[in-house]
């Protein structure tokens, strides 16, 4: 394999290798070394398994993934992918190839896999799809149909549009594109930020890739091959935003058991086929199964998993735990006191209550098989921006605004992604399944354009091409402000963007600021805090005390505000799944929504003026002791949350609606959670000027000096440099693209099915001591006896074994990265021959499986790899019977023995030996044989290295 990796001073990754599947393998092994940690939760989070080892906290997302069937959905369609597109299956299929070797290396430098007691996993064909999918699932806000149908019901449907705002768990960005007769080289640049969580690792992975195909540097997303979202390949640059478009369906749907005739509501457990009711009128069969979620810190949890023709059931409510009946014929009358019908008189049964009746998803890739990986490799090949524009037309999940420009003036500006077409109800409300009208019919196309005007283009998740699309989007004060800014000048230059990205004006300021100068017969206190607000430049810097004030006042308003009883019955319990919670919260929705809120020209009754009156006066009498980066500090997720870093996170300036996007949530807190997950500046004529930096760095691993070395700069607003120069990189020695000893003779090898490759190989004691002396002194390896060594003495120890011609040692190296210690010996001159009687043909083994993650603790594992080092002894070494004497202690180890054949023995005591070169004390232990007709062999197939029969 030709693979070169180089980094630059930042520790970003620059790989060079003869063609795209060997650069996607690098890709993989880069990543895995880097971010390890970070790519295992994000593996576990897709398969619905992260409670395993993060604990109850993590219970309700790995519910959801295993309702919504998210690892299904991503092996359906890598299953259509190896059919449609077997070359971008086969990239995919590299890249996974090198995270799966490079994970053992990873997992050794990252110190949570010890704190949690987990060991990396194995990572399939389908992984970066269920990473992707995860990640993006809820990027089209289908939750917020359950808001809006509380708000229905309590407010009436006028009341929806007050709060149809960019708001909880929403996803957006900045984007622009200037053309080159606004730009100092007379080119275009691409520039932006996307705004995400916040998370450490961060989400977004600086890197190169570089074949004799293309040469492309870009934002990855860990997990998953290429680059998808922001990317420069030297004639033409590619960035995204969220097109905040509609695309996710949520139907009401009526279930029951058959065979007694009830509905499902008597619990998981309850069992037998399920039945749902369609437009049809007729009950048809509905896929049902049951699936146990290990809680680290709790007893496992079963989970029903239901599907319908709709799509996956993610909302069971009452029904699924029992209670009351959820199909009454509710009227769905609002309790707002208006008197008016929920569905604006129209006395529709909606179904019941939403939250006490089974809802289901009905989401793109889980009915087409199409994530759109299509798109990845036509990305990574464009030249022009009619490739980019090629390359989206594949383009599935999620839907975004694309912007684009290439080096002979090429633009573009387009939507991407696929959206079905179904009723206007489909797309705000959720809906009766036993109503027709509901279906999809097709796809929405072709995908709305922008238009480039007056050399600027400009995307902030705010109406434009996508609007026939969507249903909320973001207020357009971020876009507003970014056009006149970009508008006031003909020589940007790419250096110049970095301004943009850290403006700090609030727009939004005006509406609050305007009910402050309104106000009459305040306290002196509260006059002088009026008057600074109102003398403030509504610019949210971190070093300002009006900021903080003006915060403090905004936070005390929205907690009014949702105090009010004309919407604190918003506030009301439901019984929707913990995942969906961020949208249903009141007062988040009051905050995001507070410009709409203190506009409206009546708002319930509400007297705004004393709200905010009141919300003055609470303020002046505790004024904020600091400044706005006082409290205002950067708060990011980490799956295993450490306290040891939130007093050391930096104040940032920004806020929600500023360009500097950085969102806390008023009235909650002024932490950031929210914010720009990288920023970047793509010089199209000049590429060796283009900038980018992430919130912490190239590495996730703690102890590096690349984990959080760009936080000082992100903070700042810096940028680093994009280097494009190979003479100006590092090469990076530490890793090899090489599977693992793959210029050693394999004595045997062979492959498995559902598995992979298995070679066997000699043990080296020198070469291999780094894996060996980690494997016996693990805690996991106990029965081995070798928990206390130094790596001196394993080494001694194994030397000593391969001096010896009747005693022998081997790895089972799988896929290219070690799996298993395999031992054998000869019984009659070992210990064991004086506790039972030894025939010809006979011949010992020790086993120790290597530490596997959930991934490969799935059925047949261990099996497998025993059956490997079975078809060795009985074919290759020719031998009739093999002898194993495991502790009596590891239950199960004799579990797995006894299931693959083995008979079980006497148990014995195996006698001390007390010789100069070895003391081994006396041992218990449980004898077990499996015999050449137990195991079922067959020496067909059986294929070894030539002349590697050393030894018996």
């Amino acid at each position: 394999m030709t693979v070169e990796i180089y980094r630059d001073a930042w520790g970003v990754p620059h790989l060079r290798a003869a063609d795209a599947r060997e650069l996607a393998h690098a890709q993989g092994l880069v990543t895995a070394h880097d971010r390890a940690w970070q790519l295992e939760v994000e593996r576990h989070r897709a398969r619905g398994t992260s409670a395993a080892f993060l604990g109850s906290d993590a219970l309700g997302w790995d519910r959801f993934a295993r309702q919504a069937r998210l690892d299904d959905t991503a092996r359906r369609c890598f299953t259509a992918l190896e059919r449609r597109d077997p070359e971008t299956a086969a990239w995919v299929r590299a890249y996974v190839d090198g995270v799966n070797q490079g994970l053992p290396e990873g997992a050794r430098r990252a110190p949570e896999f010890t704190t949690v007691g987990l060991a990396p996993g194995r990572w399939e064909p389908w992984t970066p799809l269920g990473v992707w999918l995860a990640t993006h699932i809820l990027f089209a806000g289908f939750p917020a149909k359950l808001w809006r149908e509380e708000v229905v019901r309590h407010l009436g449907p006028d009341a929806v549009g007050l709060f149809a705002t960019d708001g909880p768990g929403t996803s957006g960005s900045n984007g622009w594109l200037v053309t080159g007769e606004r730009t100092a080289t007379g080119g275009p640049v691409v520039a932006g930020d996307p705004h995400r969580y916040i998370e450490a690792p961060g989400v977004y992975q600086q890197i190169r890739l570089s074949c004799p195909e293309f040469d492309v540097i870009g934002l990855a997303v860990p997990g998953v091959p290429g680059i998808a979202h922001f990317g420069h390949t030297g004639t033409v640059a590619w960035s995204i935003t969220n097109a905040m478009a509609d695309y996710q369906d949520l139907y009401r749907e009526r279930l029951r058991r058959t065979g007694d005739g009830g509905r499902v509501g008597d619990g998981v457990g309850a069992g037998g086929p399920v039945e749902a009711l369609g437009p049809d009128g007729v009950w048809h069969p509905a896929s049902r199964h049951t699936e146990i979620i290990e809680v680290a810190d709790g007893d496992p949890v079963e989970v029903e998993v239901i599907e319908t023709d709709r799509g996956p059931v993610v909302i069971n409510g009452d029904v699924i735990n029992g209670g009351t009946d959820p199909y009454g014929d509710g009227d769905g009358d609002t309790d707002s006191g208006s008197g008016d019908n929920a569905d604006g008189g129209s006395g529709r049964d909606r179904g019941g209550d939403a939250s006490t009746v089974p809802l289901s998803l009905r989401h793109p890739p889980r009915v087409t098989e199409d994530l759109g990986f299509s798109s990845l490799l036509p990305l990574l090949r464009a030249r022009r921006v009619a490739d980019v524009d090629r390359a989206f037309d594949d383009w599935a999940e999620p839907v975004n605004v694309v912007q684009a420009a290439d080096a002979e003036g090429g633009l573009l500006h387009r939507v991407a992604g696929r959206v079905p077409v179904r009723s206007e109800e489909n797309r705000t409300r959720i809906v009766n399944t036993w109503e027709p009208g509901h279906e999809w019919r097709g796809w929405y196309a072709p995908m709305p354009r922008g238009t480039v005007d007056d050399g600027i283009a400009v995307m902030a998740n705010q109406r434009g091409p996508a609007t026939p699309l969507g249903v909320e989007f973001a207020p357009p004060r971020r876009a507003t402000r970014l056009r006149a800014l970009l508008g006031t000048r003909l020589d940007w230059s790419a250096a110049d963007m970095a301004a943009l990205h850290m403006d700090t004006h609030l727009a939004s300021a005006a509406p609050l600021l305007d009910h402050l100068a309104a106000l009459d017969d305040l306290t002196p206190e509260a006059v002088s805090l009026r008057d600074r607000l109102l003398h403030w430049n509504r610019h949210m810097a971190a070093d300002s005390t009006e900021a903080a004030t003006y915060a403090a006042v905004r936070g005390a308003v929205v907690r009014r505000l949702a105090a009010h009883p004309a919407l604190a019955r918003l506030t009301e319990p439901r019984p929707y799944p913990e995942v969906f919670r961020p949208w249903l919260a009141l007062v988040p929705r009051v905050a995001f929504a507070l410009e709409s809120l203190l506009r409206a020209e009546e708002l319930y009754g509400i007297d705004r003026a004393e709200v905010v009156r009141a919300a003055v006066e609470e303020v002046a009498g505790d004024p904020p002791k600091g400044t706005w980066g006082d409290t205002h500090r950067l708060a990011p997720w980490r799956a295993l949350p450490d306290p040891s870093y939130d007093e050391r996170e930096p104040g940032l300036s920004g806020d929600h609606d500023c360009v500097l996007c950085t969102s806390a949530v008023p009235g909650l807190t002024d932490r950031a959670a929210r914010g720009p997950a990288a920023r970047y500046v793509w010089d199209v004529a000049r590429r060796e000027n283009s900038l980018w930096v992430v919130p912490f760095g190239a590495s996730g691993v703690p102890d590096s000096p690349h984990h959080r070395d760009q936080l000082p700069l992100w903070v700042r607003g810096d940028l680093v440099p994009v280097v494009t120069d190979w003479t100006e990189l590092m090469e990076d020695r530490t890793m090899t693209c090489e599977p693992y000893a793959a210029s050693r003779e394999a004595v045997h090898e062979q492959a498995v099915d559902g598995l992979g490759t298995v070679r066997v190989l000699r043990v080296d004691p020198d070469a291999d001591l780094d894996v060996l002396h980690a494997w016996v002194t693990a805690e996991r390896a106990r029965f081995w006896g070798m928990g206390g060594f130094g790596r001196e003495q394993v080494l001694e120890t194994y030397r000593h074994l391969d001096s010896l011609d009747t005693h022998h040692a081997f790895l089972a190296v799988l896929d290219g990265r070690p799996a298993a210690l395999f031992q054998t010996y000869e019984p009659a001159a070992d210990r064991v021959s004086e506790c039972y009687e030894v025939e010809p043909g006979d011949i010992g083994v020790h086993l120790l499986i290597a530490p596997a993650g959930a991934g490969d603790e799935r059925p047949g594992y261990s099996s497998a790899l025993l059956t490997a080092f079975t078809v060795y002894v009985m074919g290759v070494l020719d031998k009739r019977r093999v002898v194993v004497e495991p502790d009596p202690r590891n239950e199960k180890a004799i579990a797995r023995l006894t299931r693959q054949g083995f008979v079980l023995g006497p148990p014995v005591v195996l006698p001390e030996i007390d010789l100069p070169e070895v003391h081994l004390p006396a041992k218990k232990a449980q004898l077990a044989f499996l015999t050449r007709e137990a195991a079922g062999f067959q020496a067909r197939g059986v294929r070894s290295a030539k002349g590697a029969r050393r030894g018996a």
